[in-house]
């Protein structure tokens, strides 16, 4: 019977984990889908019945699942070839040799070595290793993602076009990208194929593209990235007239006349050379063709068309005489073309005249001038031979004579002339290249942006009243919505006020600001106060350049504003009957805006919904932000605004609170109007602050799709004519499953000045773009991370919504709703042919909270239970690119600050024991140079090398090889290694803390300008215990190391082994120095120490906040450990402390040979009288005041011996100074062991009335640590030029902009200009 049971479970099992096989294979998943009708199949998915109802069915079809394996099996297949080749192989001969050495010398009392085949030492060797090993494939799988998604890039044709030439160079063909892509699709438009239709349709993409491509270069004018000259350069002509060719931008063609002029002016070869030479340039060959035809089109125009029609004779045979020399290839011979010049000096000087408006002076002058050209043209320039036309020769010049030749002018009064003479004058006037324009960098790079997405694949794009709604949805609690003037004026502590610094940052910006508004470009903000309206429009300049809702709600808007574009220019096109529009106006976009139709449809598909928490609280007590959010209601229409509004009652005596979820819009009159008021069952926030923000607005919202976008975010007009493109990718095949999250890439605005702001933006840019491509395709397990992305709206609200809010858990808000979307069969793809501006942390100390942030969400994720049911319900390769990035991202990051700990642990085990030397001396004798290669390992990589691979790949693809080197290189001329190495740490440290006691917090990191200098005491309190405890613990390793641990090359091999060490605790511990403006700046430096001091001798009280005072610092930095299951392990962690003490006593002099236990416990003994001390000299003033004297009597006996005590010990005994100095290395670690194990026992340190003396030696603890800190950047700001070094460090970018970021820097003298 127990053979038959066996069997039967056997079997049961088998077929149980035979059938979850099966259904981790997607063909397997789909098939059984489809035979659910056989009963076979029935039974066998009875038998095997998924456990969980979300996360039912997460598989892919075969396609994507054989493209995810492969490249999984790459990944895996270098990272087991690396792990054995250069990890495992290297080191098992030298292990098996090291397990049959017998060590009988040990320099400390052996506990555990003896007679385990020296179990420690291969541990120690190993332990490193087996880190790296687990480690490792995140590099592989960093590298093999980061060329996946370079070659993914070049695919989709990213950074084809990345400058400003290139942009000339393709112009051409930007017209008919545009109708293909962004426009509506016309009828037989692709049925024109000839020549002649060809020109036509190029004429007609054209005219469509003109009306777009104005709007955008008007609205970079509005934003003041380009000057007025600019725009005019950059407008695009209506190409509706009837030219017979495309006419194009000015910037393209100015200057390339007078090219064209001089090639022909110096020409001494054939027509067909010549015309070769000009054709050389399209542009310059299109300036020709434009100003040959336009002049005729002019001079027809105005010239008399009663009586005899001299003039349009003498227009027609001049330009007759032209073309047939042209076709007999004898131009060069029938004209003199060496007197060009004087034709455009005349042609031009008639064009000047005609531009202005109308009057009897000016009409004689026209006169003179078109008689001017006459007489040129005739006598200067014709060399034909005149008697083939006799008969219109002789009555010109009878009209000559007589005086009654172009007497009559018809002066241009039609728009489409007066536009003609306007651009031709041009043509004729600007001699300088326009190659340059724009010259902002920002207006170069949206324009490029845009213009490469032309040539990328998107869905074809659907008529404005045809596409799918949508609604764009922001958070806002109480950041900054508009810069009010005292805000702009407020000067800090070195006399700079955020409207100096936008002036110096933005000057071109500010020039065409002040233009803009029709102020002198040099006027200054204070003349401006004469006119509320200008003081508004500086307030909305300023906002747009920072990190504020008034520039989100602006970026948002646009999405309308090109919406009634679009609808205006599909109802107005040519074949709208019912509008009756012709041909000419269907491209005329004059006062869209205004239009009643366009605005409705516009209306239809966009809402924007603006959710302010506290608005309700904000109005009542009239705070400034509430006038700002109406005022930004009252100039956009389309704005809507929710928030929670709390009505106190009095009810039987008591105050009863009732909650309402209320939408408002502006009136007529610029107040707010109830929408929609919804009553509460309470308190709506009971969870995370920002969605709980979200879940009780999304209610509001309205449409198919809703975009989510955070309060520091930008949009721009050009980007919003693409949404309808996107929106139609939920109809588009992208898996098994229609999406119902797209992904939107994201442009990091901030990283245009400082180093620190670069980095961060090169960073994040790197893993929106380059790493989000690969996560969608292939590895289908990208989540939503931030906020650009667009849901399926009503896929979302039906299960669940966008936003979890339970309290820790969710801190990191928005990947929980990739999490939800996955788990319940969402598809989540992402598209880089559109994108949204994003703002950044600029400064160190804003960029290390937000990565502690959310480093510390990760933590929480670890334990939600999302993770767990995808980590469950994934196939494995899709398991493991879900792991490796999110949670298993930061763990990996940990693990590398882990190696670092193992290895130079495992280091000081060898050196302190004596095993490290033994065992190298017994391998010289033995010759094995394999073991000594083990003993002496390097690092096999360096982490930040291979995690730099996507940004280096991102660079090449987007800007181009060479830029790409020389941003890189750049780069690191920066020290951005540091600034990475020092995340690094801040990762770490936040990670881990939160997987040890969970408790992650949201913090908010402030979203301004950071040009101030920040304190001494503000670095060591944010960054003490995450970066300089374990930068302290670096460097004493290495110390130890240095001296007892044996290296046979000397101090050559131990710099190769421990540089990269030294690296890291170099940069944990200086960083927030290097990149703190004016860190070395000697009187910055005076006061910093001075502030630091007060701060820490500050005893502090009830209500005193840590930054006042080292106390109340200290009590939160405690905070986190709250359970005993924490407190248990911060006592295991902190147990290495003591090893130092109990190894180095050893290595006295003073102790000879003698490794018995009674060395050890000695030990114990002087440390316990050093405490002692310590306490009789610190001892409380307050509770001793009544025998002050008897106390100084105290401690100065207690000095007296314990000075008398060395003495007679260096003297009686063989106690050496180099013993005091190798004493200080033992006590110090293991006190701050005791410290640390005390901390996480506060309660019981209390209890037992330690608790004023475990904070007295940490006091004393911190002042030693900031003084060690300090003392290098006291000495390096003693030297002027480290502190000028420093600057051009952190504001290169700024210095290759010519910025004065001297004057931003240098304080007061600056300001008494303004």
């Amino acid at each position: 019977m127990y053979k038959l049971y066996v069997i039967i479970i056997s079997s049961y099992a088998g077929a149980k984990f035979f059938l979850s096989f099966l259904q981790h294979i997607p063909a397997c998943h789909r098939l059984s889908d489809r035979g659910d009708s056989w009963r076979l199949v029935r039974f066998m998915k009875w038998m095997h019945q998924e456990h969980y109802y979300v996360g039912r069915g997460m598989y892919e079809r075969a396609s994507d699942f054989m493209k995810y394996m492969v490249f999984w099996f790459v990944v895996l297949g270098g990272k087991f070839s690396f792990a054995y080749f250069l990890l495992i192989r290297p080191l098992v001969g030298p292990t098996r040799l090291i397990v049959n050495i017998p060590v009988t010398r040990y320099s400390w009392h052996d506990f555990v070595s003896k007679n385990n085949h020296n179990a420690m030492t291969i541990a120690s060797l190993w332990t490193p290793v087996v880190a790296i090993y687990l480690l490792d494939i995140h590099i592989f799988y960093t590298v093999i993602s980061a060329v996946w998604g370079f070659l993914l890039g070049a695919r989709d044709r990213l950074g084809e076009i990345r400058s400003l030439d290139a942009v000339h160079q393709l112009f051409e063909k930007f017209p008919a990208a545009f109708m293909n892509n962004l426009h509506v699709p016309l009828l037989n438009r692709d049925s024109l194929h000839s020549s002649s239709q060809g020109l036509e349709k190029n004429k007609i993409d054209a005219a469509r593209f003109a009306p777009f491509w104005n709007e955008i270069v008007k609205n970079l004018r509005e934003e003041d990235y380009i000057s007025t000259l600019e725009m005019e350069l950059l407008q695009m002509p209506k190409n509706s007239g009837s030219l017979q060719l495309v006419q194009w931008p000015l910037f393209l063609l100015a200057s390339k006349l007078f090219l064209a002029k001089d090639i022909a002016v110096e020409n001494k070869d054939s027509q067909e050379e010549l015309w070769d030479k000009i054709s050389r340039d399209d542009y310059m060959k299109y300036a020709v063709e434009e100003c040959f035809y336009s002049v005729k089109f002019i001079l027809t125009a105005i010239l008399d068309d009663e009586g005899n029609n001299e003039g349009k004779k003498w227009v027609e045979r001049i330009y007759e005489d032209i073309q047939g020399s042209i076709a007999n290839g004898c131009i060069h011979v029938d004209f003199r073309l060496n007197k060009l010049p004087l034709v455009i000096q005349k042609v031009t000087a008639l064009l000047g005249i005609l531009k202005k408006d109308q009057t009897p002076e000016l009409e004689t002058g026209a006169v003179k001038a078109i008689l001017d050209l006459y007489d040129v043209m005739r006598h200067d320039i014709l060399s034909i031979n005149m008697r083939d036309n006799y008969e219109t020769w002789n009555m010109l010049s009878k009209a000559r004579t007589e005086g009654r030749l172009f007497q009559k002018l018809k002066w241009p009064q039609d728009a489409e002339l007066k536009a003609q003479v306007g651009r031709l004058y041009s043509l004729l006037t600007i001699k300088d290249s326009a190659a340059n324009v724009p010259k902002n960098l920002e207006a170069r790079r949206r324009l490029e942006f845009f213009t490469n997405s032309l040539f990328m694949e998107m869905p074809e794009a659907k008529p404005v009243r045809e596409m799918l709604s949508f609604c764009v949805f922001t958070p806002y609690y109480s950041e900054i919505v508009l810069y009010r003037m005292s805000d702009l004026l407020k000067k800090n502590e070195d006399g700079i006020s955020t409207l100096f610094y936008l002036q110096k940052i933005y000057p071109d910006e500010w020039k065409n600001f002040l233009d803009r508004i029709g102020r002198d470009e040099n006027a200054s903000e204070s003349e401006l106060s004469d006119n509320p309206n200008h003081i508004l429009e500086l307030r909305f300049w300023a906002s747009y350049r920072g990190q504020t809702l008034a520039r989100t709600v602006r970026g948002m808007m646009y999405y309308r504003k090109a919406l009634m574009l679009q609808a205006y220019l599909e109802r107005m096109s040519a074949g709208d009957v019912e509008a009756g529009i012709t041909g000419k106006e269907s491209t005329d976009v004059q006062g869209f805006e205004l239009s009643p139709e366009a605005r409705a449809q516009a209306d239809l598909k966009f809402t924007y919904v603006v959710t302010c928490q506290i608005y309700g609280k904000q109005r009542e007590e009239q705070k400034p932000e509430a006038a700002d959010i109406a005022l930004l209601m009252q100039r956009n229409e389309a704005l809507r605004v929710a928030f929670i509004d709390v009505v106190e009652t009095l009810k039987d005596g008591k105050v009863h609170s009732e909650y309402f979820s209320k939408l408002v819009k502006a009136d007529i009159n610029g107040k707010d109007k109830e929408v929609y008021s919804i009553k509460l069952p309470g308190n709506p926030k009971l969870g995370e602050g920002k969605p709980e923000n979200q879940n009780h607005a999304v209610v509001f919202t309205r449409g198919n799709a809703m975009q989510t976008i955070d309060m520091n975010q930008d949009n721009y007009f050009e980007e919003a004519l693409k949404m309808r493109n996107l929106l139609e990718e939920f109809h588009c095949d992208h898996g098994l499953r229609p999406p119902t999250i797209l992904g939107v890439r994201e442009h990091v605005f901030t990283g245009s000045v400082s180093s620190l702001a670069s980095f961060m933006s090169n960073q994040e840019a790197s893993f929106v773009t380059l790493g989000q491509r690969v996560l969608s395709n292939p590895l289908k397990v990208r989540m939503h991370y931030g906020h650009p992305d667009v849901f399926d709206r009503v896929f979302h609200i039906t299960r669940g919504g966008i936003s979890k809010s339970s309290r820790i858990i969710n801190i990191s808000e928005d990947i929980f709703s990739g999490f939800n979307s996955t788990l319940r069969q969402g598809n989540v793809t992402h598209h880089e042919y559109i994108q949204v501006g994003k703002g950044r942390d600029v400064g160190l100390n804003q960029i290390a909270v937000f990565e502690g942030k959310v480093a510390g969400g990760n933590g929480e994720q670890v334990l939600s239970r999302d993770v767990y049911r995808l980590g469950q319900l994934f196939d494995f390769f899709r398991m493991m690119s879900f792991y490796f990035t999110t949670v298993g991202y930061y763990f990996c990051t940990m693990l590398t600050v882990l190696t670092v700990y193992a290895f130079l642990y495992g280091r000081v085990y060898l050196a302190l024991s004596g095993v490290g030397e033994s065992i190298q001396d017994i391998a010289d004798v033995l010759g094995n140079t394999a073991l000594s290669a083990a003993l002496n390992a390097q690092f096999l990589f360096q982490i930040g090398v291979f995690t730099a691979v996507p940004m280096i790949l991102g660079f090449i693809l987007e800007q181009g090889f060479l830029r790409a080197v020389v941003s890189f290189v750049t780069m690191q001329f920066q020290l951005c290694t540091v600034f990475f190495t020092f995340s690094l740490g801040t990762r770490t440290h936040y990670f881990g803390r939160t997987i040890l006691h969970g408790g992650a917090r949201y913090q908010a990191t402030g979203r301004g300008f950071v040009v101030q200098h920040i304190k001494f005491t503000e670095n060591y309190r944010l960054y003490a215990r995450s970066h300089f405890v374990k930068g302290m613990e670096i460097c004493l390793l290495l110390i130890v190391y240095l001296a007892y641990g044996y290296n046979e090359g000397g101090a050559l091999a131990y710099i190769l082994l421990t540089v990269s060490s030294w690296f890291l605790a170099g940069s944990w511990l200086f960083a927030p120095y290097l990149f703190n403006p004016s860190g070395f700046e000697w009187q910055k430096t005076v006061e910093d120490f001075r502030d630091w001091t007060n701060w820490l001798l500050y005893r502090g009280g009830i209500g005193v906040k840590g930054g006042e005072s080292w106390e109340a610092w200290w009590d939160e930095e405690l905070s986190h450990i709250r359970t005993f299951s924490g407190r248990v392990m911060e006592t295991i962690l902190s147990l290495r402390f003591f090893i130092f003490q109990y190894g180095i006593v050893y290595k006295l002099d003073v102790q000879g040979t003698d490794t018995s236990l009674t060395v050890y416990g000695f030990s114990w003994i002087v440390l316990a009288v050093l405490i002692i001390l310590f306490k009789v000299f610190t001892f409380s003033q307050k509770i001793s005041v009544n025998f002050q004297l008897l106390l100084r009597f105290i401690q100065g006996v207690s000095f007296l011996f314990a000075l008398a005590g060395i003495v007679v010990a260096v003297a009686i005994t063989n106690l050496t100074i180099a013993d005091i100095f190798a004493c200080i290395l033992a006590f110090l670690p293991t006190g701050w062991g005791i410290l640390c194990i005390a901390c996480a026992w506060k309660p019981v340190m209390k209890k037992v009335g330690l608790w004023k003396s475990i904070r007295s030696i940490a006091r004393l603890y911190d002042a030693a640590m900031g003084i060690l800190i300090f003392i290098p950047i006291a000495l390096c700001s003693w030297f002027p030029f480290v502190s000028t070094f420093q600057t051009r460090l952190m504001y290169n970018q700024a210095f290759s902009r010519g910025l004065e970021i001297s004057l931003i820097l240098a304080g007061n003298n600056p300001n008494t200009g303004i």
